[in-house]
């Protein structure tokens, strides 16, 4: 009795395995959702929209953007960890959710970022402006900004998308390098988009922003950049200094966009969306948002090799703020 009680285990084994094999080799036979840690408008919505429009494309199924904003990330982090590990659910994050909010917010999640969360591909890099209003704010140059700063402590206010993003940890390291400046934060739920608004409009005085979005305001005259985080100064702003130019070295240049999954997807389906999205990469039209914008698409040979970066890339900036003596209150 026994043996056949083991024949029948066996067999159910067997047949359960054959058909997840099977599910996972139909993968995707539904749609997939995309959670966006942002409302609508910034750079990581935008990037992930024209990838979706281009995974719909290649994997025949139709990929749902959802905006889920709030908590420096957290909503929409917490939300994909915890969706059934089958690669129908995934977020689009940046710099800010997926590699400072799990530094230095790891208190305020109800997961274990680096056990419930994988990467699956690189999507975007950005050279980011050290940007001001025009608004009533006298620096014109980053020079004038930093004397402006230290004789008005308290006064300058600067924006970013929330405690632990970017913006935030950037100029909490700039205030510190440039000898202590004493400035004022101001977090926004709704990022990018509400960060320019306000920006433009004289009510923040400073900010960091992607080199993409901000084109109009500048050229109507409502912000202006006083220096740029990249290697060399960009073709399309020649007359912006970079921050090494201006004495401030050490700033990585880009704000970067990458995908996650669940940490339990299987290898095959990460494997298949990681290739799914530098095929897309490589499309002509996302080639052309790419060069509009001044982005560059890193793509990895795989998901490993991104894996890894990522690892690199949470390291350091664990050692820059801890460097810098930022502490977020739990």
């Amino acid at each position: 009795m026994r043996g056949l009680v083991r024949i029948a285990l066996s067999l159910f084994g067997i047949w359960l395995a054959a058909g997840t094999a099977l599910a996972q080799g139909a993968y995707p036979s539904r749609p997939i959702r995309v959670l966006i840690p942002y409302a609508p408008g910034g750079l990581t919505d935008t990037v992930a929209r024209h990838y979706a429009e281009q995974l719909r494309k290649s994997l025949g199924q139709n990929v749902l953007v959802e905006n889920k904003p709030g908590a420096s990330g957290i909503i929409a982090i917490e939300e994909m960890a915890r969706a059934k590990p089958d690669g129908y659910t995934i977020m689009v994050g940046n710099i800010s959710t997926n590699c400072l909010t799990p530094v230095l917010l790891a208190k305020r999640m109800k997961i274990d970022y680096d056990r419930d969360v994988q990467i699956i591909a690189r999507l975007a890099d950005a050279p980011v402006f050290f940007m001001a209003t025009t608004s009533n704010f006298p620096p014109k140059t980053f020079a004038e900004f930093i004397d402006y700063a230290k004789k008005n402590p308290e006064e300058v206010r600067y924006a970013s998308a929330g405690v632990g993003a970017y913006q935030h940890i950037n100029t909490e390291i700039l205030a510190k390098r440039a000898g202590g400046l004493k400035l004022v934060h101001i977090p926004f739920k709704d990022g990018g988009s509400g960060i320019l608004k306000d920006l433009a409009g004289g009510d923040t005085h400073v900010s960091w922003f992607n080199v993409t979005n901000p084109v109009g305001m500048i050229k109507a005259g409502k912000v202006r950049p006083l220096a740029v985080a990249a290697d060399a100064r960009l073709p399309l702003w020649p007359d912006v200094p970079t921050l090494s130019e201006v004495g401030f070295s050490g700033f990585r240049p880009s704000q970067w966009s990458a995908a996650f999954a669940p940490a339990g997807v299987p290898r095959e389906i990460i494997d298949k969306l990681h290739e799914a999205f530098a095929a897309a990469a490589k499309t002509p039209e996302m080639q052309a948002i790419f060069e509009k914008g001044g982005m560059v698409a890193p793509v990895d040979k795989n998901s490993d090799q991104a894996r890894a970066w990522l690892k690199n890339e949470m390291e350091t900036w664990r050692r820059d703020i801890a460097d810098a003596g930022i502490k977020v209150e739990e």
